[in-house]
């Protein structure tokens, strides 16, 4: 039941990944709603906000997510396993016209899981305006995210297809045990 009273919470979420399957775009679709075509690598961290009013036990939540999208690599090094201390939760995303992301996705986890065993997961299936070059099928898909005890949502950072829905599973799990 809404008291009257605002509850405030900042919850701090990592988005893990190979190089190059949309991170960083997916945080900027997110955030400013656009996209941009050209590539920069991600070096080292870089740490975003957004403000996002998320439904809960008959009262609205202001959840501020503390976005870090960590810069892409095959395995999470010592570097990058210092940057998720704190975890909340994870987009864990692989690119679906690169068959070998998903193969990633269960290291990520597990480097997630040893900071904070109880963080949830969504798995990003990044790219899906290039469906004729998809390499990843609906039932692989659904195969690691079973492994992972999470949902899967295929999303485009470039025309911003199902990016606010991945986000807002995200905080309503966020909010789950506050």
């Amino acid at each position: 039941m809404n008291s009257g009273k605002e509850r405030k919470i900042s919850k701090k979420v990592c988005l893990l990944g190979p190089f190059a399957v949309g991170k960083t775009s997916l945080v900027r679709r997110f955030i400013y709603n656009r996209f941009e075509d050209r590539y920069v690598s991600t070096i080292g961290v870089k740490v975003s906000r957004k403000i996002v009013m998320t439904p809960h036990n008959n009262e609205i939540i202001e959840l501020s997510i503390m976005l870090w999208d960590i810069a892409g690599a095959d395995e999470v090094d010592e570097l990058r396993r210092s940057y998720l201390n704190g975890v909340a939760g994870a987009i864990l995303v692989c690119d679906l016209t690169r068959r070998e992301t998903i193969d990633k996705m269960t290291a990520y986890a597990k480097a997630i899981h040893a900071i904070t065993p109880q963080a949830p997961l969504v798995l990003a299936a990044n790219k899906l305006d290039l469906m004729p070059e998809r390499a990843i099928s609906d039932q692989m898909l659904q195969n690691v995210a079973q492994q992972l005890g999470s949902s899967v949502h295929l999303v485009s950072a470039k025309t911003g297809d199902h990016v606010e829905a991945l986000f807002k599973e995200l905080a309503s799990l966020l909010v789950q045990n506050v």
